[in-house]
């Protein structure tokens, strides 16, 4: 049976929910989420990961992980909108099966269901799951816009640009050299945000280099500002590219504020500095996929990593609608407007 024939899966952990009570839909029917701007696919894989496992929890607890009640609605105090229902339409077509014992037909089953999505004009939103999804979510989408015709907006700890790791060339240290590799994304239009710590060597920085990749670390974050740095990189995620995709490995983040990851890095970004970065890159791009990783509920303390994942959705799909709707008025959204004007 393939993965088209298994249709909705549903969850492969836990309870059937959908992303804070939005709709359901089945992936391999696009009638289903015909009225949909995003379809959100879970992806509980974790058999990439080198270091603490886990993450094959993250789409259940992303989905969640909210004090509020999981009503299908989340209106922005800060953007004025809607982002799962009335200025966006949000379906959730369940988790994609992945089996963690076996990484390539799992990559395999994802892309599908990614580029199922995507050839709609839906925007497709991944919920990992560790980071070896960013290669089929990437590819899924330059499978429909093109080779080459999608860059990469990759929030990171780590470059995720190894060759081999345990024997395998599949695994959460290695999507990015894959997707530049296979020509899906182009090594110049490869954005990276956040990078520190003791990883990688030499050998993987020279070829990155010779890519053309464009890394900020946080050394040069701290010392030229996060604004400057977004504005720089959103320069060169738009030339000559018909797409953005944003990949988000919640490790970015300093430990304090997301303990609950496979590979914690210390001297990160701040909660606030991701969510305002993010906000930034849905409004200001055009984002045609998104994916959230590296959640691994059973290091975490007190949901604090689940609960800045599924805010970092919410800002997703927040500055998307507002997007959409500021173009639809020929209005710009301005951050210093007042709290009591609700336009």
């Amino acid at each position: 049976m393939t993965s088209r024939e298994r249709g909705r899966y549903g969850p492969q952990f836990g309870p059937d929910i959908t992303f804070l009570g939005v709709p359901r839909c089945t992936w391999s029917d696009p009638s289903t989420y015909a009225d949909a701007d995003v379809v959100i696919l879970g992806a509980p894989f974790d058999g990439g990961t080198s270091h603490r496992p886990g993450t094959r929890f993250g789409p259940r607890y992303i989905r969640q992980t909210c004090y509020l009640p999981s009503n299908g609605s989340r209106p922005s105090l800060a953007l004025r909108v809607d982002g799962l229902h009335g200025d966006l339409t949000v379906h959730d077509a369940g988790d994609v099966e992945m089996y963690s014992g076996d990484a390539e037909r799992s990559v395999r089953d994802l892309q599908e269901a990614v580029h199922t999505v995507a050839r709609t004009g839906t925007i497709p939103l991944i919920l990992g799951g560790d980071h070896t999804i960013a290669w089929p979510d990437a590819a899924g989408v330059a499978q429909h816009l093109g080779a080459g015709r999608v860059s990469m907006i990759h929030f990171d700890a780590h470059a995720d640009t190894g060759d081999v790791t345990f024997g395998s060339l599949v695994g959460h240290g290695q999507p990015m050299r894959r997707l530049i590799e296979s020509g899906a994304v182009r090594g110049d239009r490869f954005l990276q945000l956040g990078l520190r710590g003791y990883w990688p060597g030499p050998e993987t920085l020279a070829w990155m280099a010779e890519q053309g990749m464009r890394s900020y670390e946080m050394t040069e974050i701290v010392a030229r500002g996060l604004d400057e740095c977004l504005t720089e990189a959103f320069q060169i995620a738009t030339d000559e590219c018909d797409g953005v995709f944003l990949s988000v490995d919640i490790d970015v983040c300093d430990p304090g504020h997301a303990p609950g990851t496979g590979t914690p890095e210390p001297g990160g970004l701040t909660a606030r500095q991701l969510l305002d970065a993010v906000r930034r890159v849905t409004y200001e791009l055009p984002v045609a996929g998104i994916d959230v990783v590296e959640v691994s509920p059973p290091y975490d303390n007190a949901d604090i990593t689940s609960a800045l994942a599924n805010r970092v959705v919410l800002e997703s799909l927040s500055g998307i609608a507002r997007r959409r709707r500021d173009a639809r008025d020929g209005t710009v959204w301005d951050p210093r407007r007042p709290l009591l004007d609700g336009r």
